[in-house]
């Protein structure tokens, strides 16, 4: 635990020093939970968002993309039930005064349970070597069996205290588990209390005319008010999806964890519209597809897991979450739902207009059915940053900071570096930069010995090196050095480009 303690402080260090990540309006001393991304960071976030694009809509000839405003009417989250339902258990604690989700004290302390099973795990494993039977030993041992057990009975009866909004029993059961304060030891707890997460606003020029309106805490709801505007112009037959990037807006109360859990923050959702009776098979599929997604990246498949919902949200039939190894344990990176009919139906009722789709095949108009899959941007960067972060030791018993970044992902593809700042060398790196900029974000660095601004790339993120040597006056070849292995090749500066593509592009990446 502290290993990884220490792990996360070296993330938030790192990706400040790299120009990833900076906590907003720093010169007025921050605003918590509010994060601004730097000029490395905001490359990161744009790749990875189009990443998920093109695989999401690019890839698929039944998805189309929309960008729906953050405004929306008031009545659309009366409909969404956000105004009535989007709310968050929190429970203060009456010494340190510090307030927590009570949802999420319970689900570490289950985590808690679940670490304790691995650990048995791993010890027989040692234990035992090549001739250790995992399946028998998870099935068999008494202890493996208790806390999998006491982890299941937990996460139950708060998932159903939730469900009847019994919050007395939610206390209940943090007191009967010995929960404590994370940061005092103080089990002395409040109340558990209801809070809405919405931002509200005012929409007109003066206080009196003013109407009231919210930042939009998903994107969701202007996928699901512009679906018939997509289907008609877009002639689109069912089944089909409409995508969506952008920011929404929750007042978390406890917000932590870095940009985890921020107020302000981006998703990238996707609403699958299929036929009443088939959402449980597309359920299935999207899960399989966005797993698939994860795994192309190469941060490791021992780093996903699915999480089934005990508690299903008020729209949802079947609702399962992609988890990903966090500095702080597993956590949430992605959720799959099935959400019926709900928010259509819902929609209508409020509108008075009909949100339907007449059937060719069928000879009929229904209420579509909806798979949504929905990830945090901000989440999906936290992920792979925290992953890529590595200190490796080298041969030679010194170490480097390196950021392992998936190359199509990475800020700057490739930096240059002449190897001294005269002979000609400088205006040859320089040609090669006007050469590749149309294709390929690339930079320029001059200053220090090569070896000191092979490091610095290392730990900035840069995937390659191209270094221009005297010998490049001679032969017109350069030194392409790979950030991972640190293999060094020489190779003519007109290939260049075809080996850049045949690294980067998204052809060779999407699976």
């Amino acid at each position: 635990m502290a290993q990884q303690e220490d792990h996360f402080k070296k993330v938030i260090s790192h990706a400040k020093e790299y120009g990833y990540i900076f906590g907003s309006s720093e010169i007025y001393d921050g605003l918590s939970a509010v994060y601004d991304y730097g000029q490395n960071g905001a490359e990161l976030k744009k790749n990875i968002r189009d990443y998920w694009w093109k695989s999401m809509v690019q890839m698929h000839e039944n998805i189309v993309g929309i960008d729906a405003s953050i405004f929306m009417h008031p009545t659309t989250w009366k409909a969404s039930g956000h105004v009535d339902a989007f709310n968050d258990p929190l429970i203060d604690n009456k010494d340190s005064k510090k307030r927590y989700r009570a949802d999420v004290l319970i689900e570490d302390y289950a985590e808690k349970l679940n670490q304790k099973a691995l650990k048995e795990i791993a010890k027989a494993k040692k234990r035992f070597g090549d001739k250790f039977d995992e399946q028998e030993f998870v099935t068999t041992n008494p202890r493996v069996l208790r806390y999998r057990k006491e982890q299941e009975t937990v996460l139950q009866r708060m998932a159903r205290s939730l469900e009847a909004e019994d919050l007395a029993d939610v206390k209940a059961l943090i007191e009967e588990l010995g929960i404590a304060d994370p940061d005092t030891g103080s089990k002395n707890w409040t109340d558990v209390r209801q809070f809405n997460l919405m931002f509200g606003t005012k929409l007109g020029a003066s206080a009196e005319t003013a109407t009231d309106l919210y930042l939009r805490p998903e994107t969701a709801q202007g996928i699901f008010v512009n679906f018939l505007n997509v289907q008609k112009t877009g002639r689109m037959k069912i089944p089909f999806g409409i995508a969506q990037t952008g920011k929404a807006f929750r007042n978390e109360i406890v917000a932590r964890q870095f940009i985890f859990r921020m107020r302000e923050f981006e998703q990238m959702e996707m609403q699958f519209f299929v036929r009443p009776g088939d959402e449980l098979k597309w359920y299935e599929h999207w899960k399989e597809t966005r797993l698939k997604w994860h795994l192309s990246l190469g941060l490791g498949e021992e780093n996903y897991r699915f999480h089934d919902h005990e508690k299903l949200a008020h729209y949802a039939n079947a609702a399962a979450d992609i988890e990903f190894d966090f500095p702080f344990g597993f956590k949430e990176l992605e959720g799959i739902h099935s959400r019926t009919d709900f928010d259509l139906k819902a929609h209508e009722e409020f509108s008075g207009k009909k949100l339907q789709f007449f059937d060719p095949e069928l000879n009929e108009n229904y209420v579509p059915y909806v798979v949504e899959t929905s990830i945090g941007l901000d989440r999906m960067f936290l992920a792979v940053f925290s992953k890529s972060l590595e200190e490796e030791e080298l041969e030679n018993g010194s170490t480097r900071t390196v950021l392992k970044l998936p190359a199509i992902l990475a800020p700057v593809k490739a930096a240059i570096l002449p190897l001294v700042k005269k002979d000609g060398l400088p205006e040859v790196a320089q040609k090669i930069i006007d050469d590749l900029k149309f294709d390929f974000n690339v930079a320029y660095d001059e200053k220090d010995a090569v070896g000191r601004r092979y490091r610095r790339q290392d730990a900035a993120g840069t995937p390659f090196c191209i270094t221009v040597d005297h010998d490049t006056l001679e032969d017109e070849s350069v030194t392409i050095r790979d950030r991972d292995t640190m293999e060094q090749k020489r190779v003519k500066i007109s290939e260049l480009a075809t080996i850049l593509h045949e690294k980067i592009d998204f052809k060779h990446w999407a699976k």
